[in-house]
């Protein structure tokens, strides 16, 4: 029989045996870490920077926009213009992104807390200024985006210079090229390398026809058909001797410096000019809160339904200003960066609901409108196809016809608040002292009771109001010329009030008769009676 001493023993001495194993487990992982952080340290050594660098900024600020919805949209969307330049180039292509919508934000943050301080007080032309900062986003990255594409034009000009020496002393198209193209690591250059590549492929013609699709401008496109015809084919010589290559080199080389010089003299004639077609209505509130302050009279125009309309129409014509600015500058083409095969219309389109109300629009095969249509789709090259025209349509007239009931209610809410909190005086607004207004406005107050009661009551007669005024203790001692002026005036705003009331029901009736009446411009396309005989 074993002893406990004995099992003592040996308890004491395993746990002594597995507490010198932890023990030398720790010193052997220690020595390996420490082995394993001094040849990390060897690796980082003459690459690792104590300084700031932009280039891992971007990198983050990358990822941290990819995940907010609002700048998602935008990144995803300059991605796929800049993926166009930068062929293959991840790294790059997540920096400029990040760098452009950076420089949107700090751009657009500071415009809309100005925004935000200055139109505070008036909730409409606040969403109206917010809505309109929408597409300065888009105009702001397309601008940015837009001189990428006009350094690669920039550098296209000393890459095909440098392939015309190139070409003189290889005397092969693809070799050129190559040779170029590993250089210098510009934007330029991933284009030469992508052309090389497409002209060694096993079918270069396909490959080709593959890079026209996402080539960055027409330019490049001509260069890489003109070096694809002559490895295929060999040079020839023009009358007097010159390579036919490279004279069509230069010919390219020349429209891209015109196309340079259009570019540079549209900048300048419009340098700045869309910034300065925006300013002014960031100063529409500030400059009526000032002309109230300062002139009295001002007050029935700016708070009456007229000031209103006006501000409308001027943001409006700033909005279409704004736009025409930007898009006579533009000089590239967006047309490569579009989602063409799964745009919001296709999406759109595929619910069954939207379906079904879209095709009660489309003209039926067949009919004159159907083959107009298509006849024109085609004649402007367009990969859009009929349904996706009529879901734009039919967004727009939705869009429309909702905005246009918000505004008009607005305006009619205006006028009518203008009758309750104007103030009610005989006296000229510019002379009024501050004790008249104080007394016009208890006026003022007084009128607003006798309104509350016959708000909505369209064949209330002069008696009866003048019966609740002579009954209220406003005027229980008041003269009968006193209650007759007071019941004239309650009477003619309450006709005011409630005929914006009738107005603003007819322009909702009339409202929903013009969408009806639209619907019924596209009944004939439900039924064939338009075909034509085949």
């Amino acid at each position: 029989m074993i002893s406990n001493q004995l099992i003592m023993y040996v308890l004491g001495g395993s746990i002594g045996l597995f507490v010198l194993i932890i023990i030398a487990y720790i010193i052997i992982n220690k020595a390996l870490n420490r082995g394993d952080r001094k040849y990390a340290r060897e690796l980082r050594a003459g690459t690792e920077t104590n300084k700031f660098s932009s280039e891992i900024l971007y990198q983050k600020l990358y990822m941290i926009y990819v995940k907010v919805p609002g700048i998602k949209k935008y990144l995803l969307k300059l991605r796929r213009r800049l993926e166009i330049i930068n062929i293959e180039d991840e790294y790059q292509t997540r920096k400029q992104s990040a760098s452009i919508i950076t420089k949107a934000l700090l751009i657009i943050v500071p415009l809309t807390i100005l925004i935000i301080i200055l139109a505070r007080s008036n909730l409409l032309l606040l969403s109206i200024l917010i809505v309109f900062e929408v597409f300065m986003i888009d105009t702001i990255i397309e601008g940015m985006a837009g001189k990428l594409d006009n350094k690669l034009l920039k550098q296209q000009v000393d890459f095909f210079a440098e392939i015309r020496h190139a070409y003189h002393e290889f005397n092969m198209v693809e070799e050129a090229i190559y040779e170029v193209s590993q250089n210098d690591e510009l934007e330029v250059s991933r284009q030469g390398e992508k052309i090389y590549e497409i002209l060694i492929s096993d079918d270069p013609e396909e490959e080709l026809e593959k890079y026209y699709d996402v080539a960055p401008n027409s330019y490049l496109k001509e260069f890489a058909g003109i070096s694809y015809l002559t490895r295929e084919f060999g040079d020839r010589k023009t009358p007097d001797g010159a390579s036919l290559y490279l004279k069509n080199l230069n010919n390219i080389t020349q429209e891209m410096q015109i196309e340079i010089l259009k570019r540079d003299k549209l900048d300048y004639v419009f340098q700045s000019l869309a910034v300065i077609s925006i300013v002014p209505i960031l100063f529409i509130e500030a400059l009526k809160n000032w002309a109230i302050s300062n002139f009295s009279f001002t007050t029935s125009f700016y708070n009456g339904k007229l000031g209103l309309i006006m501000q409308i129409v001027i943001v409006a014509l700033t909005f279409i200003c704004y736009l025409l600015v930007r898009k006579v500058k533009d000089t590239t083409s967006n047309n490569n960066i579009k989602d063409s095969q799964n745009p919001w219309q296709a999406k759109l389109y595929k619910h069954k609901t939207v379906k079904l109300v879209v095709d009660n629009f489309i003209p039926k095969k067949g009919t004159k409108q159907y083959k107009s249509l298509t006849k024109l789709l085609k004649d402007a090259a367009s990969k859009d196809k009929i349904e996706w025209i009529y879901v734009t349509k039919l967004s727009l007239v939705i869009l429309v016809f909702f905005i246009s009931i918000i505004l008009m209610g607005q305006i009619h809410k205006v006028a009518v608040n203008y009758i309750y909190t104007a103030p009610t005086t005989s006296y000229n607004l510019i002379s009024m002292t501050s004790k008249q207004e104080v007394q016009a406005m208890e006026t003022t107050k007084i009128d607003n009771v006798f309104l509350d009661m016959f708000k909505g009551q369209t064949k209330v007669e002069k008696n009866e109001i003048k019966q609740k005024v002579m009954r209220s203790e406003y005027f229980k001692d008041a003269a009968d010329a006193e209650i007759n002026k007071a019941v004239d005036r309650i009477y003619t705003k309450l006709q005011t009030i409630n005929s914006e009331y009738i107005k603003w029901f007819e322009v909702l009736i009339a409202m929903v008769f013009a969408v009806i009446r639209l619907y019924g411009t596209y009944l004939d396309a439900l039924f064939p009676k338009n075909i034509e005989a085949t």
